[in-house]
């Protein structure tokens, strides 16, 4: 990715706490496979199936 505004950068939503997250470099080659803002989001997720929040 060239230079780009962070407005138009990618964003997914976290299933664990509902926070929009956006793309990172450090996650250039592994997006597509990213589906947590966090680790503690990814070490909560069975919590995601049970009932979602909205972090505000």
């Amino acid at each position: 990715m060239k230079h780009r505004k962070k407005s138009d950068l990618p964003r997914k939503i976290c299933p664990v706490c509902g926070f929009p997250f956006v793309w990172r470099k450090k996650w250039e080659r592994s997006w597509d496979s990213i589906k947590y803002c966090s680790n503690r989001c990814r070490s909560n997720k069975t919590k995601a199936l049970q009932k979602p929040e909205r972090r505000n």
